[in-house]
């Protein structure tokens, strides 16, 4: 299958292919935003702007506060705006009855309203109508007087005030600013005017009540706190003076105040002194596990200063030697002279090494000797320290106790006398800076932006719904769709009877000059020129899948051939399902099936001029075997011998996908054509068809557009009489 690059027209010929689709679903999107917009019951929008800001002042302080960025602050006021709290003191402001009485007592039903009142008509109908009245009437009049009573108490004109303003508060940031714009929409401009107002003046009063309640409770609370802190504090500081009369306590704290200091220079110093013990002692012990010869690659003796120099020594008069070697020989006096030089070296070296062994030796044993001192005086000190430990503990419990209930009763203190003085400033500062009006116009609906809306969805609704059906329909509808996906050549493309009083064959054979007939006039001349040379004396016809019109097509192909003049023979090669011998009303008891099993002979099996230079070979009985017969040799041979009669064979065979009968049969054909049904054959199905017959080499022809709808004919004929039963 060959990808090709999507272009424009792709696009416009599926929106051309689905144009009823786009249309319907154009003139039902605006059609429903329409009656939407027309029937919507008009809603007014009044807002009044106010400007808020967190009050970072100190009254006790003449320095200005830095006002932090806080995102939360204005969303956390949008939500309190639009609180329960507040609308209840919006309610509470304008009064139940009175809102109630003018706005709602008098107001007309709307269209949902009626229609909700017809359907429960309709509703009792049914019911009185099936017998359950009675009992429901005793249910509806219960409700009923609950209803009515409801409606009656004041608490409840109340509630479903509350609900019906909160549903319709909206509260916007002013971009870039710190102005909240309250609004309420309402299909009474009046009433959207009155909640504007009043929710903002009801937000006002909710921020003073909460404040004051937070500050009466927070002084109350820090006076209680501050008395209890202040009997700990008192009994703390007796506790601490006592402690430090009996047990001396000045003492104590002097030499406190030296010990923790010392044992942690001691624990220091003893850690270092047992690292450097450990690794000389891991120095020392790979020394005694070494041999004299492999001193030298000790890494703490090989580093050693002197080591590094005799080593440089030794290897320059390796080099010296090395390079004598090649001018003088070994008892040449330079030669004798070098040699010396080097073993005097060596000796050297070993003294040397001896020295740097003795050295790390000692260094570990006075390592060994130190440690044990260091520990040994971290022991005595941590006995004296755990001496004064009880002592040292207790003291610091009691002043921490005394530290602690001093800070809190100092902070409570402090705390307390500031809530005094700030106790009636508020937190939050809001100024109402522009007073709801009276709308003059709707806000909704927006008929000319909702009509605008409409088009631009059913428009764009309408494309995509056919592109998605576009994606879904995987079947092969034009012959553009095969050369696009598959690359290979359509021969011809067969159009879809309209008039379903004639089939195709009744058509070809009969109407001459029918726009069907010159399709197959078409294909006919499609074939003669598919091959170089001279034209495919055998041709293959094959399908798919059962009824996607291969056996009509090979039919009207061989009739076609023949009315050239050309001797034609037809073989009806699909012996699991044989229509051939029913197109011209003949008998199947004897034909292929029997040739092949050698019980007729081929003269017998012929049924000669079916029509004029037509000759057709039935299926004959069905056999049980269908394909082991078309695999035999005599079937090569009997098309073979005859070809030598007829100038053109038509193969007629069992569709690709449901048996491997036309596989085998291509092998005999110089040719294969494939029929496709338009709407019906799928790509999948083509593509693993086409695989079948490249696998089996066969001589692949093209293939044939079955039942095409050609929509846009591009020839005209002037006997139209005669094409008015064709589409």
């Amino acid at each position: 299958m060959v990808e090709k690059e999507i272009h424009l027209r792709d696009y416009l010929r599926v929106a051309a292919k689905r144009k009823g689709i786009v249309f319907l679903f154009f003139v039902l999107t605006v059609s429903a935003f329409a009656v939407a917009t027309l029937t919507a019951t008009p809603k007014y929008m009044s807002s009044t702007k106010v400007l808020i800001e967190k009050n970072f002042g100190n009254p006790l302080s003449n320095r200005e506060t830095y006002a932090p960025w806080d995102p939360e602050f204005l969303e956390t006021q949008t939500q309190l705006i639009k609180s329960a709290a507040v609308i209840k003191n919006v309610v509470k402001q304008m009064g139940a009855d009175r809102v109630h009485n003018k706005f709602f007592a008098h107001k007309k039903k709307s269209k949902k309203e009626i229609f909700i009142f017809w359907f429960k008509d309709q509703l009792f109908e049914l019911r009185e109508l099936i017998g359950i009245e009675k009992a429901w009437s005793s249910f509806k009049k219960e409700a009923t007087n609950n209803h009515s009573s409801k409606n009656s108490d004041p608490s409840s004109k109340a509630e479903a005030l509350i609900k019906t303003i909160q549903s319709g508060i909206s509260v916007k940031l002013m971009p870039n600013t710190r102005i909240l714009k309250i609004g309420y929409l309402s299909d009474n401009p009046q009433l959207s005017m009155e909640v504007a107002n009043s929710v903002a003046q009801a937000y006002i009063d909710e921020l003073i009540n909460m404040q004051m309640e937070v500050a009466g409770h927070n002084i109350g609370w820090m006076k209680k706190k501050a008395d209890i802190q202040r009997s700990k504090l008192e009994k703390s500081e007796k506790e601490l003076q006592d402690y430090k009369t009996k047990h001396d306590i000045i003492t104590v704290e002097d030499r406190l105040t030296v010990l923790p200091e010392r044992l942690s220079v001691l624990s220091s110093n003893l850690t270092k002194a047992e690292t450097r013990r450990k690794e000389l002692f891991a120095v020392y012990k790979q020394i005694i596990g070494s041999g004299k010869n492999s001193l030298g690659t000790i890494p703490a003796i090989a580093e050693n200063d002197s080591v590094e120099t005799i080593n440089k020594k030794i290897l320059v008069t390796d080099q010296k030697i090395s390079e004598l070697s090649k001018k003088y020989g070994p008892k040449h006096p330079k030669m004798i002279s070098a040699y010396n030089e080097l073993t005097n070296l060596k000796n050297k070296k070993n003294s040397i090494l001896e020295d740097a062994v003795k050295t790390i030796e000692n260094e570990y044993l006075l390592a060994k000797e130190n440690e044990q001192n260091l520990r040994e005086l971290l022991e005595r000190t941590k006995s004296q320290a755990a001496l004064l430990g009880e002592r040292s503990i207790q003291l610091g419990v009691l002043q921490r106790k005394v530290d602690t209930n001093r800070y809190l009763y100092d902070a409570l203190v402090k705390k307390m006398e500031e809530k005094d003085i700030t106790e009636k400033s508020q937190n939050v500062n809001v100024w109402v800076i522009e007073k709801a009006d009276l709308p003059n116009a709707p806000l909704t609906p927006r008929k000319r932006r909702n009509i605008i809306l409409g088009i631009m969805l059913g428009i764009m609704g309408g494309l995509s719904l056919s592109f998605f059906l576009e994606y879904l329909d995987n079947t092969i509808k034009t012959p553009e769709d095969v050369q696009k996906k598959f690359n290979i050549p359509v021969l011809s493309t067969i159009e879809l009877l309209k008039n379903k009083k004639y089939s195709i064959v009744e058509t070809v054979l009969q109407k001459t000059s029918s726009l069907t007939t010159e399709s197959f006039k078409s294909l006919r001349t499609s074939v003669l020129l598919s091959s170089v040379g001279r034209p495919p004396k055998t041709i293959l016809i094959t399908s798919m899948t059962p009824g996607e019109g291969k056996s009509s097509i090979a039919v009207c192909l061989a009739a076609s051939i023949a009315q050239t003049g050309k001797k034609t023979l037809l073989i009806d090669a699909d012996m699991r399902r044989p229509t051939q011998h029913s197109h011209f009303s003949l008998a199947s008891d004897s034909g292929l099936s029997s040739l092949l099993a050698g019980v007729t002979s081929m003269k017998d099996s012929v049924q000669f001029d079916v029509i004029e230079n037509l000759d057709l070979i039935t299926a004959g009985p069905i056999p049980p075997n269908p394909s082991e017969l078309l695999s035999s040799k005599i079937l090569k041979t009997l098309i073979d011998k005859f070809s030598h009669s007829y100038d053109m064979i038509i193969l007629d065979s069992p569709p690709l996908s449901s048996v491997t009968d036309p596989v085998i049969l291509s092998r005999n054909a110089d040719g294969v054509i494939i029929v496709a049904s338009a709407g019906r054959t799928t790509y999948e199905t083509l593509g693993k068809g086409l695989e079948q017959l490249s696998a089996a080499n066969a001589a692949f022809t093209g293939l044939v557009l079955n039942r095409f709808k050609d929509k846009k004919r591009t020839y005209h004929y002037s006997y139209k009489e005669d094409y008015s039963s064709v589409s």
